[in-house]
Formats: C-alpha cells, structure tokens, sequence
C-alpha cells in the first residue's frame, strides 16, 4: 500500500490514476489529520508526501516519522512545488529518500517508486564490513558509524555510501549512480545524485 498526502486534488486523482494503472495499490489524503488516522491502523509500503500542506507542513510530517523507531527505514518520496536546492537539502536531511519537483512526470515517478521499493524490500544477504579511516559501515546491520559513533543516514544515502565503498578506488559517473542505487536511467540534468552526494 503506497500512501499520498497531497492537498492538490487534482494532483492527487492524477497519481491515484497513474499508480493504479501500474498495479499499485494507493491511498491519498488531503490532510496530514486523515493521513495519521489511517496510519493509525495501516502502515504504508511507501510515502508519497507533498511540503506545503494545511495543518502541517510535510517537513515535520517527515521529522515526526523519523523520529518513530517503525518509520525510520519506511520509504518516503518527497514531492513538492519547492525545487531549490536548499529545500531539497532539508527534505534529505530529515530523511528524505528522494525527492521530485513539481511538475513532474508520472512515468519518472513510477519509476523511482518501483527502484526504491526494489531497495527497500531486497534482502541484504551481505555480512562484511567496510572500513576506511573512522568511517565504518555494516551492510547487515545497516549502520554507518564515524569514531564508533552511529550515523544517521536517509536509505538512500546509505545505499550510496555502500556502493561507494565496494567500487573503491574507482570513478564512478553520475548515471552509473543513478541506475545502481536509484534503479532507473533519467534523460536529462538530473541533481539527485549530487545533492545526495554533498549531503554525505
């Protein structure tokens, strides 16, 4: 079940329509109130949230689940009228695990739905772990640790930081990125792996 909070009903009827279409089974709310009734009751596989809402702003939807031992690893698609860079730096170091601008495409969205899901659901039958300097990270305990200190890091960051470490030692381009931990090739200018890569 994919939840959508999104005030714009006609956003909403849109990606109810296009989720549907490809076989997902999705449920919107117009106010974070409705979402965290149904929360309540059901946990989603994967969350849809828009940033400018009534009640609450999406920002501290996110800080909220985050905080929340059952929600820190639920997979979160931040989708917003706000494209600076700046606001996208917020949403991934809140936990954001990736985060598309308005407007955007139903096909790019599905397509990193279906790649973080892929992400989220793999079983990780990895036992080693990777060390370099005070920067440690255990891909079966899913923990990153800088001086034995634990760190925080969004799904996303955490998947790219282990790539990171099994290609050492080589160069890695943006697109090979994008395909390995995002899952999908995207035409065009795309600054996800950028600014996921500044953030770490």
């Amino acid at each position: 079940m994919i939840y959508l909070v999104e005030d714009d009903s006609d956003i909403r009827k849109l990606v109810e329509y296009a989720l549907a279409s490809s076989g997902f089974e999705i449920q919107s709310f117009p106010t974070p109130s409705s979402f965290y009734s149904a929360l309540e009751k059901t946990a989603p596989s994967l969350l849809l949230l828009d940033i400018m809402l009534p009640e609450e702003d999406g920002l501290s939807i996110l800080k909220k689940l985050r905080a929340q031992k059952k929600y820190e690893r639920l997979p979160i698609i931040m989708l917003t009228a706000k494209s600076s860079e700046y606001d996208k730096i917020i949403g991934l170091d809140l936990g954001a695990d990736d985060y598309i601008a308005k407007p955007f495409g139903m096909m790019e969205l599905i397509a990193r739905i279906k790649a973080l899901l892929r992400r989220a659901e793999a079983p990780s039958a990895e036992h080693e772990e990777f060390i370099c300097g005070s920067l440690s990270l255990s891909p079966q305990k899913h923990v990153v640790k800088v001086n034995g200190v634990k760190i925080d890091l969004s799904f996303k960051e955490f998947e790219l930081l282990k790539v990171l470490f099994e290609n050492k030692g080589l160069v890695l381009s943006r697109d090979v990125l994008l395909n390995t931990v995002w899952g999908y090739s995207f035409d065009g200018e795309s600054r996800t792996v950028d600014v996921h890569i500044r953030h770490l």
